[in-house]
């Protein structure tokens, strides 16, 4: 579908220029922003390397110290419970999840704690705050931070302003992104100290725009208790040599048959939903008048004609995409695309 044209396009509101700039800082230079809604659990106990290896889909076990894996915790029957990433710090291991998964992980793998060493206690709270961008690692280093020759899950503990600090090197598959995890007294002197050093402050609506853009799924959003892991393309979260692990049958059948029937991708719309912002409640993917799949996240972005497209995470029949069926949401044409939605393909002006 072409574009209109700029003559034709609609006034842009202020507050979207202000989206527009801050995506656009995240893309091509740098943006600061506050990491809300995450928390941790410690698990210490001599056991708790086996134990946990035992229970989660990753390899806790090949974790060397300050280094993290992403992985999914799974019921009996394979089905995704939560997810988090797994910290080896010591005599700890730091699991940092969704806060509002925290309690209810802790009840299920505190069921499975029988004869173990194990104990898992809520971390307490500190303030985090992201870098993303190009130039990330060049603002962290003007701020008196190192992030050079960071592995993603990576984390290292410095000193900023006097203060204890931690970096950590966050998945980040478009652009470079750290988080800094710090005393929330210190939060602010820090924020300020980021944008002295050239970062532009990012909304909670740009960084949900780059996690899209980037396919970065949220548990109870995009993944879901009836979800199973080669579901979600989450293959980073997957082991399959490390041994036996909690719902491990299921995802070595998988394996096995080769594929599943639905398959987490990316959408690109021809125009914005009707709705602003995010998807509230799954949407229906449309293929030939039937449901093939459906939404799960939606972001709406400003092209520098000021036309808006819309970017989407959600899933989609394997057979659809095999067959390259045309595809609609909401009687808007849609393409399902790879993931993450490749930088030449976003238009995003500063404008």
């Amino acid at each position: 579908m072409t574009s209109p044209s700029n003559a034709m396009a609609p006034p842009i509101p202020t507050s979207v220029h202000s989206s527009m700039q801050e995506l656009a800082a995240l893309l091509q230079s740098a943006g600061v922003f506050k990491v809300e809604g995450r928390a941790q659990i410690f698990c210490t106990g001599d056991d708790r390397v086996r134990w946990l290896n035992g229970m989660v889909t990753n390899h806790v076990g090949a974790l060397e110290k300050n280094r993290g894996c992403y992985a999914f915790v799974l019921n009996a029957q394979g089905r995704i419970q939560g997810d988090l990433n797994i910290y080896q710090h010591g005599d700890a291991l730091w699991l940092d999840t969704d806060a509002a998964q925290v309690e209810t992980l802790t009840t299920l793998l505190d069921r499975f704690i029988i004869m173990d060493d194990v104990t898992l206690t809520p971390a307490p709270p500190i303030a985090r705050l992201g870098i993303a961008g190009p130039q990330a690692v060049s603002i962290l280093e003007k701020i008196g931070l190192d992030a050079t020759g960071f592995e993603t899950l990576e984390l290292r503990e410095q000193q900023w302003n006097g203060a204890a600090a931690t970096v950590v090197a966050s998945h980040g598959p478009l652009v470079p992104r750290y988080e800094i995890w710090i005393a929330p007294d210190e939060a602010q002197a820090l924020l300020q100290a980021a944008l002295d050093a050239g970062a532009t402050e990012c909304s909670a609506h740009a960084v949900e725009q780059l996690r899209v853009l980037e396919g970065t799924l949220v548990y109870g959003k995009d993944i879901s208790a009836r979800d199973l892991p080669q579901e979600t393309n989450q293959m980073r979260a997957l082991h399959f040599s490390k041994g036996c692990y909690l719902g491990q049958e299921i995802v070595e059948r998988i394996r096995s048959r080769g594929n599943v029937h639905r398959t987490l991708s990316g959408f690109r719309l021809d125009a914005a939903l009707p709705t602003a912002g995010d998807v509230t409640e799954k949407t229906a993917v449309m293929a030939e008048g039937q449901a093939v799949g459906d939404i799960t996240s939606a972001v709406s972005i400003v092209l520098p004609n000021g036309a808006e497209q819309c970017f989407a995470l959600g899933y989609i029949r394997r057979e659809v995409v095999d067959k390259k069926t045309p595809l609609e949401v909401k009687g808007i044409p849609a393409t399902a695309c790879g993931l993450p939605f490749r930088l030449q393909e976003i238009e995003v002006s500063r404008a």
